[in-house]
């Protein structure tokens, strides 16, 4: 399948290419961008952007890379994903982003997310869309509210305590009008 590129104002979210390996293994080795995930080097970034081109090709949605319009310059991930070890709500995709550290406060991720969410709603005809972060991880649990999502439970999730949020397609139409 080939990955549909979305635009927003300020965004590209667009498919995967072989140079971005390397750009996101650096934001991966930022301390504060993992402190809440699980931290990954070269050959486990590889991995992963393989595991995010296959779930396009299985599942019609997935992760982009996320370039600022401006400068075409790789600034992180965002998208929907799943997650077969996710037990809690085992039907539902999730929002989730991961973006470089000069990124964070702009509303880079709340510009994307909502691209995303718009993605999965319109596009793919889901019903439900998570988003799962840390207990600790107030600013993402911040974009998730921003986002429309609400508060739905908490978790222990990869020896993690998180806590989850959920927005319903007729709640996101309703915001979006």
């Amino acid at each position: 399948m080939k990955v549909p590129e979305l635009l927003t104002p300020r965004l590209r979210l667009r498919g995967w290419r072989e140079g971005d390996v390397e750009r996101m293994a650096e934001i991966y080795t930022d301390p504060e961008v993992m402190r809440y995930l699980r931290p990954l080097d070269l050959e486990g970034t590889r991995q992963q952007l393989l595991r995010f081109e296959r779930q396009w090709e299985e599942l019609g949605f997935g992760i982009w890379a996320v370039e600022e319009r401006a400068s075409d310059r790789l600034i992180g991930r965002i998208g929907l994903m799943w997650h077969d070890d996710w037990t809690a709500t085992p039907h539902d995709a999730e929002v989730g982003w991961t973006l470089e550290r000069s990124s964070w406060g702009q509303g880079v991720a709340t510009e994307g997310g909502a691209a995303s969410l718009g993605f999965g709603f319109e596009q793919r005809g889901l019903e439900r869309i998570i988003s799962i972060a840390h207990r600790e991880n107030r600013a993402s649990q911040r974009v998730m509210e921003k986002l429309g999502l609400r508060p739905e439970g908490e978790t222990a999730w990869r020896g993690q305590p998180v806590t989850w949020y959920a927005i319903a397609r007729s709640e996101w139409q309703a915001s979006a009008s």
